[in-house]
């Protein structure tokens, strides 16, 4: 908002001396903020905040759905293909609809609760939305300026006390990104999402839409089954420095737009402000560094009260599932001020990794009719692709095959080949890299491994298990014909050894052998049944990620086994039972009965407090017995899958084209089919003519007027009881009533009067 002008305070001066003081403290603050932040942290001049020009008003520029602008945008970018770029996304940033939703995603981010409504923003908002927007397409938008703020994030409340300057300038070097940044970043992300998303290649399924870890296991197992070596590769030490130049020429092989190009141009640029820390003190001993690291912990054990407008943080077992992430989905790249932009473009410039280990994969087919699998072709499906898979290990010769894919920045190359290969392969993708990234990769990031020593990939071991011949029995007793193995099946299991790793670092267990749990401390101060009801939200959590893995029975007993175990000693410690095996004693084995009876007998009774509502019901802990812990998932995974919605999407452009439509409507003609719209069109025209359809109507009218097993000569008597009624509710006389406007078809429906078709089989009733 600007400044208010000399000759407006002198105004206000003389005739509304009450309000002079506090504008003239906001001027000279403000001045003073900006002159200091200009010093501190650039030393060339800030533009003004807002141009001169008149403000349109915002509720006449909200005139389309952002959701239908950004349905159409990804129609529109699958029917063009990936061979052409986009010239001119300049026009959806000047639809104000889509920068009112990603305001309401970045209300949603900052603020930890749901979309608020376009309705319910306020106008000064939109006013300060409008705003940023003028200036980012003006250019006068800078990224990560504190002082030239467009717009503020819905929790930050402006504050009306004079600070010093060096206040100030510790204030700013503290504080994190804009809430403008987010804005911007977000309304990006909904434009060139779509536009790369049909570029990128099927190998690769990190932060896209439909993909996920899970999706990456089942193709492993679906598609990875018969290869002998793999290259597990780690490229986050290229991924983190790329240059401004090389993500914005990959971008330019799909947008070919100033503006937007120019945007992410400044924020890889820009630098980034550092947060400033205290400095440690060199002469700080150990032991001093390690009472205040026991202090600290203390503190962030103790019960935290919110601020009015900070957000509720993440219940206790999100924060607990999410440091289990993997080390392959722990880090998310972050360049410059992309911010969430980041892991997209991380995307865009590997996938020219992608393309170029696609080209390598075709290059490398060898095929052999000697072989079981992939005989013919590369795509060949003569095996099944459900888990497990059975795939020879002997034979004369074997077919010459790679496969790829790739979750971040991390990846993994099956090889069906001689470890000759496998080494070749490595060092051409060194030179690759070295080549389009200018970044050499060193040789403990790319390692060669053999499948009988098992491959970890997103907590997951990937090995496989050999088939032995059957035992035969002879007149001396068991003996083996022969010890060679006839076929593999391919496996992927849970690593325990991390799942332990995990916990001991979030101080559940101590021990590597032979764990042993330790009390759940940060859940000191819940009840029993809120601390039940969290841990039951984790297992359930785990017991999901775990669910593509063959050991999930006993990985998810494992955690349910620390976890009820932690819960079981801290009940101890903190109801003064001594023991785990007495907790076990009165609230069972899953910890559902109340602990609060056995220790304090003069409160009254839990079964009474739960009846009248005081209290919660206590849920067991879940997964106490094996039987309880789902077996794994061996459902079939296509070997060319493609998330739903990019089939949807598919699907729609498909039936776009009048010359598909008209060949699908020849062939339903051809087959005698009926088409969906013509039974909904049936269905509607009879809901419009009778109200019902016309089985029901028929069946009710037969059995009012008798002619229903054998009723048939009531049908008078009834008609001489239902005309006049009908004539009175509807005033109409008894010649439009006549029976020769009513008919009763077969297989059809009963006739209503055209004078009034507000007739209904309702008012029927009581003439049974």
């Amino acid at each position: 908002m600007p400044l208010p002008s000399p000759r407006t305070l002198s105004s206000l001066r003389r005739h509304s001396p009450g309000l002079f003081l506090p504008l003239l403290l906001s001027r000279s603050l403000s001045t003073t903020a900006t002159a200091t932040a200009a010093s501190a942290i650039s030393p060339r001049h800030f533009p003004p905040l807002l141009p001169s020009q008149p403000q349109q008003n915002p509720r006449d520029l909200m005139r389309e759905d952002p959701i239908e602008v950004c349905s159409e945008l990804w129609v529109r970018s699958y029917a063009r293909g990936a061979s052409l770029p986009f010239a001119n996304l300049t026009g959806f940033l000047k639809k104000f609809d889509l920068w009112v939703l990603a305001y309401q995603r970045s209300c949603a981010h900052a603020t930890g609760s749901s979309f608020p409504p376009r309705n319910a923003i306020h106008f000064p908002t939109l006013l300060s939305l409008l705003s940023l927007q003028q200036a980012v397409l003006s250019g006068r938008f800078l990224w990560g300026s504190s002082t030239h703020l467009h717009i503020r994030a819905p929790n930050d409340l402006p504050s009306t006390k004079p600070i010093s300057k060096r206040k100030f300038r510790l204030l700013l070097e503290a504080a994190g990104p804009p809430f403008q940044d987010r804005v911007v970043q977000e309304l990006l992300l909904l434009i060139l999402e779509p536009v790369f998303e049909p570029r990128f290649s099927d190998k690769s399924h990190a932060f896209r839409p439909g993909r996920s870890p899970h999706t990456v296991l089942r193709t492993i197992r679906s598609n990875f089954a018969g290869y002998l070596w793999f290259i597990k590769g780690d490229l986050t030490g290229v991924s983190e420095a790329f240059e401004p130049d090389l993500v914005v020429g990959c971008l330019e092989k799909g947008v070919k737009d100033r503006k937007v190009l120019g945007l992410i141009r400044s924020a890889l640029r820009t630098p980034v402000r550092a947060h400033s820390e205290l400095p440690e003190k060199e002469s700080e001993s150990k032991l001093s560094k390690k009472r205040m690291k026991r202090k600290m912990l203390r503190l962030s054990r103790r019960k935290k009260l919110l601020k009015e407008n900070e957000p509720k943080p993440d219940p206790y077992w999100l924060r607990t599932f999410f440091s289990f992430a993997p080390e392959e989905a722990a880090k998310v790249p972050n360049y410059g001020h992309c911010g969430i932009l980041s892991p997209l473009l991380a995307n865009i410039c590997l996938s020219e990794l992608d393309a170029w280990i696609e080209e390598k994969i075709i290059r490398y087919f060898r095929p052999s009719k000697l072989d079981s699998i992939w005989r013919d072709s590369i795509t060949d499906g003569c095996h099944n692709p459900a888990w497990p898979e059975f795939v020879p290990s002997s034979g004369k010769e074997k077919t010459r095959r790679m496969d790829y894919i790739r979750y971040g920045s991390h990846f993994l190359i099956g090889i069906r080949g001689p470890r000759e290969d496998a080494v070749e392969i490595r060092s051409e993708l060194m030179e690759f890299c070295e080549k389009t990234y200018g970044r050499r990769l060193e040789n403990m990031k790319i390692e060669i491994e053999h499948i009988t020593r098992g491959i970890q990939f997103l907590d997951h071991v990937i090995c496989r298990r050999v088939i032995r011949p059957t035992l035969r029995y002879t007149g001396t007793g068991g003996k083996i014909v022969s010890e060679k193995g006839v076929g593999t099946l391919l496996s992927v299991t849970a690593s325990l050894q991390r799942c332990i790793t995990q916990f001991r670092q979030l101080e559940l267990v101590k021990g590597d052998t032979d764990p042993e749990p330790l009390p759940c401390n940060p859940m000191l101060y819940s009840g029993q049944a809120h601390t039940n009801s969290q841990m039951n939200k984790f297992l359930e959590t785990m017991a999901d990620w775990y669910r593509y893995a063959d050991n999930r029975k006993k990985a998810v007993g494992f955690c349910a086994y620390v976890i009820r175990s932690s819960l079981a000693k801290l009940y101890a410690a903190r109801y003064r039972l001594k023991s785990r095996a007495k907790v076990y004693k009165i609230a069972s084995r899953d910890l559902s009965r109340s602990l609060r009876e056995s220790t304090r007998n003069d409160a009254p009774e839990y079964s009474d407090l739960l009846r009248m509502g005081v209290v919660d019901a206590i849920e067991g802990v879940q997964f106490s017995h094996m039987s309880s812990i789902p077996s794994c998932d061996y459902t079939p995974f296509p070997r060319n899958w493609i998330p739903d919605h990019v089939q949807l999407l598919q699907e729609y452009i498909r039936l776009q084209d009048p010359k598909f439509f008209c060949q699908l409507l020849k062939t339903v003609k051809r087959h005698n089919l009926s088409l969906p719209q013509d039974d909904m069109s049936r269905i509607v025209w009879d809901c419009k003519v009778c109200g019902i359809q016309n089985l029901q109507l028929h069946s009710n009218v037969e059995r009012l007027l008798g002619i229903h097993e054998g009723k048939s000569d009531s049908r008078p008597l009834l008609l001489d009881k239902l005309l006049p009624k009908l004539g009175e509710k509807y005033s109409l006389s008894l010649t439009t009533l006549g029976k020769s406007h009513f008919s009763v078809m077969k297989g059809s429906c009963w006739a209503l009067p055209k004078e009034n078709p507000q007739f209904k089989v309702g008012d029927f009733a009581g003439y049974d």
